[in-house]
């Protein structure tokens, strides 16, 4: 079946293709019959459909290339994010575990500086003890007359080494009992 269109429509056509450069579009023209002058525009109206059609099937396999390229991008920067999540994680666990390694570092300072004050004190003391208790049993021994005076020296140096000796072992306690509640709360 074959369409028959009047003058006035042809001569229109005519006009707005060359005014506009607009033509008929797609499978109507096969089926539209004219004037000789009406069957060029027809025939240029074919053509010109059939270069609109290669552009678009151009652009679309352009446009399909590109959404391909761009799935492959989506795809390398989904599993660039999942290593990056991972080396987050990672660091994460290593400052975890380097932050761990610190607090045993200071805690260990710590014990080692507390023990080294413990041994010297206990030097110190016993060292006073023994040589005052030396003076004194010379003194007995060589029957002085500076035994009282010595007697009173060495029992006042015990009372005071006694006393420095038990505040040395409270303030370890001390410092041992308030570690040990630090890290129950941690």
């Amino acid at each position: 079946m074959k369409i028959k269109l009047t003058e006035n429509i042809e001569k229109e056509f005519i006009k707005v293709s060359k005014e506009k450069q607009v033509f008929l579009e797609g499978n109507i023209i096969k089926l539209i019959e004219g004037s000789e002058l009406f069957q060029e525009y027809l025939d240029t109206a074919l053509k010109e459909d059939v270069k609109k059609r290669e552009k678009r099937l151009q652009l679309t396999k352009v446009i399909q290339d590109q959404n391909e390229d761009l799935l492959k991008k989506a795809e390398e920067n989904d599993q660039l994010m999942s290593e990056l999540k991972e080396a987050l994680q990672d660091a994460e666990n290593a400052k975890k575990e380097a932050l761990d390694d610190l607090d045993l570092m200071h805690k260990k300072t710590q014990f080692e500086l507390i023990n080294s004050i413990v041994n010297y004190a206990l030097y110190v003391i016993v060292g006073t003890g023994i040589i005052t208790t030396a003076l004194y049993s010379m003194a007995i021994w060589y029957n002085s007359s500076e035994t009282t005076l010595i007697g009173n020296t060495w029992s006042n140096l015990f009372g005071i080494l006694l006393t420095n000796s038990f505040s040395i072992i409270g303030t370890i306690m001390g410092v041992k009992y308030a570690n040990k509640s630090e890290d129950t709360k941690n």
